[in-house]
């Protein structure tokens, strides 16, 4: 059985010091109860940092490192500033109310994003340095979204998994965060993503599209040479043991205490955070006291706000606020008989918590945004007796499972007053059925399924690819250079975008950059080496780029050739009569979607769309495809679809014949070496003669024997050719 690593911020304990003696306790939140499970059944570690430790001497740090290793919990310190950069500056000034959609909280300039990266660095140490083969990797939350990639870069075939446990924003949000490249390609290292629902699966791939290029393959992206598995995989709590604690005598009358009055109780339990929406809640409770004056005396809001990160000057602010909305609700509405509200600034026991679970006529769960909030599981969880109404905000994670709940938009503060009313009055046989249908669900899938159906998922990855789409070993691709360089005579045969340089969103930013130019110059002054550049681009194109150069030029496939030394020369071409009406076409399509281009060759044409809306760019390619199919049905041309471009041209003309051309001028013994990207270049391979060398770029299928990543390994393997004596 696989060992499991998990990495989190925090290691899920207490360090507690107080007159000499010194504890560690387990945490009892969330994601401490779902891996408490896989922990111990997969025996394996939990990274994470223990919590500052800077007042304990010596003696007692060894003492904390005797018992964390007891837990098999391996700690990573950290140092004040780290904690105050890392976790309180990007992760949480910037991260937390980016990807909550509370762009207005972000600081005037995004800083700190060092100090994030050099913490991620720290965990990917700790975590390589404790891996073993055959270990899995499940890597948590948005304080570590670098770690999955830094890991990979350490142990390419390490099995890892990342959970995000706060909402994915959509990409138009998403893209604001200045780094927001390096968090994709981050969170890309891993082999599974999780996240709580459909939605933000959809907007994490729409970000990778629109930001790094990459279309998201039903649940997956091809990244390179690997698969990145992404699902969906709601988080849960511990239902039977909340269920417990809700039977228990002291809950019991705790409950009852808490009900002793004729007074209807609504109940909101919450982290003192922006994104939990308490003030509107309070403003809709308030609405709902205007609206119903018969209500005042009959009912009353029980509202916890835990403390958090009260050293931040955005949640001081924030309490600020709720404070003021509280006594102003108390002042208008309050009488010495009667409160409208209970306000509890501080932490309660569990007991305490599912006491009011168990008292509350509806429990309000309304964040203005939530990854899951498991207030609301909790709540369903507790309520063995079956009754009860959740009032849950449509925006929460939550409300993707928990269709029975009374949904609610918080920003609609006189609607979610309505809902309210219609909470506290709706009819017994109405809650015991919605409730019924909660707790099947909360019951059915808890925290445990939650954490068996994720590692069972990363048990079942694969990270390596298929054999035919991995990289060629290195062995084998070194032979191949010997074999070139020790070569009588050699004519290399070059694809260029996508092979000698990246793709740009338009064909004329792709110019060649020195670096480039200055490989191609020394390949050429190689004795008994020719160069031949065969690339779909017009004539003049290649010409201007690349004229100077002693190589060989073909241009648009093969219809224009200029051999090293002579002049260009075109290859016979038919009658075209379907020029006119495939150009209207295309510049129809080209109208339509803003961002693409048409590109007129000698022997057919090219619509490009790589500077389009990436998702609409594919769609109307689709599109343009099918009629492009039935129009030119019974027309001599071929039709191509590539890597954001859709090509139209003359059957016959193909990069194969350039090699065949290339092939019989010159002598006997020389060898041909060709590399391509794409499927043009699948013609070029096809034409090489026997005992060839041909080398595909990238992880598509592909015809050639060799296989190298990407256009930085193309240039790496050529500039070794050149190097070569």
């Amino acid at each position: 059985m696989a060992r499991l690593l998990i990495a989190s911020n925090r290691l899920p304990v207490t360090v507690h010091a107080a007159d000499g003696a010194l504890s560690v306790e387990r945490s009892s939140g969330g994601l401490a109860t779902g891996m408490k499970g896989p922990h111990e059944r997969l025996g394996g570690l939990w990274i994470g940092w223990p919590g500052d430790l800077d007042g304990l001497d010596a003696r007692q740090r060894a003492e904390v490192d005797r018992q964390l290793d007891a837990l098999r919990l391996s700690p990573v310190q950290l140092s004040r500033d780290e904690i105050a950069r890392y976790y309180e500056g990007y992760s949480n000034a910037v991260l937390w109310p980016l990807f909550h959609y509370e762009t207005a909280r972000l600081p005037p300039e995004v800083k700190d994003f060092d100090a994030y990266q050099a913490v991620n660095e720290r965990f990917a140490d700790a975590i390589a340095a404790r891996h073993e083969p055959g270990d899995l990797v499940w890597i948590h939350d948005y304080q570590l979204m670098l770690v999955p990639q830094l890991l990979r870069d350490r142990i390419p075939d390490a099995r890892i998994g990342f959970f995000l446990h706060i909402p994915f924003p959509s990409s138009e949000i998403f893209r604001i965060l200045p780094d927001r490249e390096r968090i994709l390609e981050g969170l890309l290292g891993a082999d599974l993503l999780g996240f709580h629902t459909a939605t933000f699966v959809r907007h994490f791939a729409s970000s990778a599209l629109r930001l790094l290029g990459l279309p998201t393959d039903v649940d997956r992206i091809r990244l390179g040479a690997r698969e990145v598995i992404l699902g969906v995989f709601p988080m849960g709590v511990d239902a039977a043991q909340l269920g417990a604690v809700a039977a228990s005598e002291k809950v019991q009358r705790l409950a009852d205490e808490t009900r002793a009055g004729a007074e209807r109780l609504l109940v909101a339990i919450d982290r003192l955070d922006y994104t939990k929406g308490i003030p509107r809640r309070l403003l809709a409770f308030d609405a709902l006291l205007r609206a119903h004056p018969e209500l005042r005396g009959t009912i009353r809001l029980v509202q916890v706000a835990v403390p958090s990160r009260e050293n931040v000057e955005a949640y001081a602010e924030y309490r600020a606020e709720v404070d003021a909305l509280v006594g102003r609700i108390h002042g208008e509405y309050a009488t010495p008989r009667w409160s409208p509200i209970h306000y509890l600034h501080r932490s309660l026991s569990q007991d305490e918590i599912v006491a009011l679970y168990r008292a509350a006529d509806a429990v309000l769960v309304t964040p203005l945004r939530d990854g899951m909030n498991l207030v609301a599981k909790e709540f369903v969880a507790s309520r063995s007796d079956g009754d009860g109404v959740l009032v849950l905000s449509e925006f929460a994670g939550a409300a993707a499972e928990l269709a029975e709940a009374v949904l609610v938009n918080p920003f609609d503060v006189e609607r979610t007053a309505a809902a309210l009313h219609r909470a506290l009055d709706m009819p017994e046989e109405e809650r015991r059925t919605r409730m019924a249908a909660l707790r099947e669900r909360v019951l059915g899938y808890d925290v445990h399924a939650w954490a068996r159906a994720f590692v069972s998922r990363l048990e079942r990855t694969r990270p390596s690819v298929p054999a035919d789409l991995a990289p060629s070993p290195a062995a084998a691709l070194r032979a191949a250079i010997d074999r070139a360089a020790s070569a009588p005579r050699l004519a290399l045969l070059l694809d260029y975008d996508g092979t000698l340089v990246p793709f740009a969103t338009t064909p004329e930013l792709a110019a060649p950059d020195a670096e480039l130019l200055s490989l191609l110059r020394r390949l050429a002054a190689r004795p008994r080496t020719e160069v031949h550049l065969v690339s779909g681009r017009p004539r003049r194109t290649m010409e201007r780029w690349f004229g100077p150069l002693d190589v060989g030029l073909h241009a648009e496939h093969g219809v224009w050739s200029r051999f090293p030394g002579a002049a260009w020369e075109g290859a016979p071409l038919p009658d075209m009569p379907w020029r006119d009406s495939v150009r209207a076409i295309l510049r129809e399509f080209a109208e339509r979607t803003p961002g693409s281009l048409v590109e007129e060759k000698t022997a057919g044409f090219a619509w490009h769309y790589r500077g389009a809306d990436p998702e609409y760019g594919a769609a109307q390619a689709k599109d343009l495809s099918l009629h492009l199919s039935t129009v030119l049905s019974n027309v001599p041309v071929e039709l191509l679809p590539g890597d954001k471009v859709v090509e139209i041209r003359v059957h016959g003309i193909h990069k194969g014949r350039i090699a065949t051309e290339v092939a019989r001028r010159s002598p006997e013994g020389t060898l041909l070496l060709a590399m391509g990207d794409d499927r043009t270049d699948e013609d070029l391979f096809a034409g090489l003669p026997g005992g060839s060398v041909a080398i595909h770029v990238g992880p598509a299928p592909s015809r050639a024997p060799l296989r190298i990543p990407d256009v930085r390994a193309a240039r790496r393997l050529l500039a070794a050719l050149a190097d070569a004596r």
